[in-house]
């Protein structure tokens, strides 16, 4: 037999209150008041606020540790402030254009496409728009795209002025052949 019994508390009575109320030395000293004089004028500051103060001075006058414990003295600032005024939220309206009738004019403009052919059937209006052959050789010569399917290449084809001349990155051309 053991001196403890299976099933039986050791202490009956349970755990002893707290004789005192849980506050750290520090939470006495930070709320004490201190008389200061600044400026010729009394003030009373907390030890909290006259550290604080001590501590702007301090960053002031090129103290880096100084600095960086204001700049965090002022972040949970901003932190707070934000908890307690939260930005109010604005419905914003998004509104796409997918053809700008200017964009056509602008990849004129650049030099960046051309008027094609007009397909058969087709009035002045069902002209074609072509890539000019440096913006084309641009495109396929991008870094990290080398490979092409045939669709890839047949658009590619398709929309650019002269595709015969285009000199396409090896991995592309290994696979034409």
């Amino acid at each position: 037999m053991s001196r403890f019994e299976k099933g039986r508390s050791c202490n009956p009575a349970g755990r002893p209150k707290l004789r005192r109320p849980h506050v750290s030395a520090f939470d006495i000293v930070f709320d004490q008041v201190l008389t200061v004089t600044q400026g010729g004028t009394e003030r009373e500051f907390t030890v909290d606020e006259a550290l604080q103060l001590q501590t702007y001075q301090a960053a002031l006058k090129g103290s880096k540790m100084a600095v960086r414990t204001v700049l965090k003295m002022i972040e949970k600032r901003e932190a707070a402030l934000a908890k307690r005024n939260p930005p109010a939220r604005h419905g914003v309206r998004m509104e796409v254009e997918h053809d700008s009738p200017n964009a056509e004019a602008a990849l004129r403009i650049l030099g960046i496409a051309v008027d094609g052919h007009v397909p058969p059937g087709g009035g002045e209006g069902a002209r074609t728009l072509k890539l000019a052959n440096w913006a084309a050789q641009v495109a396929i010569s991008r870094p990290g795209r080398n490979r092409f399917s045939d669709k890839d290449r047949e658009d590619i084809a398709r929309y650019t002025l002269d595709p015969e001349e285009l000199r396409w990155p090896r991995t592309a051309r290994a696979k034409l052949r």
